[in-house]
């Protein structure tokens, strides 16, 4: 399980080097971007949970970035954090006011931009934070991998489980076979998608015993969302 999916847009490799290495030893994922164009293509393709952005890259600007992202309903919200080596204080404001969250300056603590990040995805997703996760009639406890119905507890498998906490971080958005690939098995495994088939009908067949509504939604051609209406019951 990761704390989160982040997103390194920066073409210095020295410095993705650094990033990378302190993140995932902290459990995050991470995905890099070497200039403008490639971060918009992948983020377009699987939204990442925090941006990690530079200010000065090749094609399109950290700053145009930044404001695309804000411009976008799907990424308006998403938490991004510029790093730059213009220490200027105009600078700051201008990286502010293009939509960063936060603003860091070249050369950086790692245990810093650690903490910044952390505090920036308890306040945008508590999910990843918290040991507990709830949607819906539905609850899970990430220390303790158990999942609960009303109360009841729901056995699942090890994939059946990270591919519900996936779904239940994102209520009603719906996913296709491949960003749920990327998000469960890992942008670096070879998996056939028709395996997220088979894993979601593994993943019904435990949430819906005796009857109960089926709250994982299929969108023909598109993909899987976890439904709940405002009670909190399947949709």
């Amino acid at each position: 399980m990761t704390k989160g999916n982040i997103l390194i847009v920066e073409d210095e490799a020295a410095v993705v080097t650094l990033l990378k290495y302190n993140l995932e030893r902290e459990g995050f994922a991470v995905d890099v971007a070497y200039d403008g164009d490639e971060a918009l293509i992948k983020v377009e393709e699987a939204q990442p949970d925090l941006m990690l952005l530079d200010w000065m890259l090749p094609n399109v600007s950290g700053v145009e970035i930044c404001r695309r992202m804000r411009r976008r309903q799907e990424t308006r919200n998403m938490p991004i954090i510029m790093l730059t080596a213009r220490g200027e204080e105009s600078d700051t404001v201008r990286g502010l006011e293009s939509g960063a969250d936060d603003y860091m300056v070249k050369p950086f603590s790692p245990g810093e931009l650690l903490a910044r990040i952390n505090a920036l995805l308890r306040r945008s997703r508590p999910s990843l934070t918290d040991e507990t996760l709830e949607a819906g009639e539905l609850q899970m406890d990430l220390a303790a991998y158990r999942v609960y119905r009303n109360g009841d507890e729901i056995k699942l498998g090890p994939t059946e489980f990270r591919l519900l906490r996936h779904l239940m971080e994102n209520p009603g958005r719906v996913f296709s076979r491949e960003q749920l690939l990327d998000a469960v098995w890992g942008r670096d495994v070879y998996v056939e998608s028709r395996t997220v088939d088979v894993h979601i009908r593994r993943l019904r067949k435990a949430l819906n015993q005796e009857g109960r509504e089926d709250v994982i939604r299929t969108v023909r051609s598109a993909g899987y969302a976890l439904e709940t209406n405002a009670n909190g019951v399947a949709a």
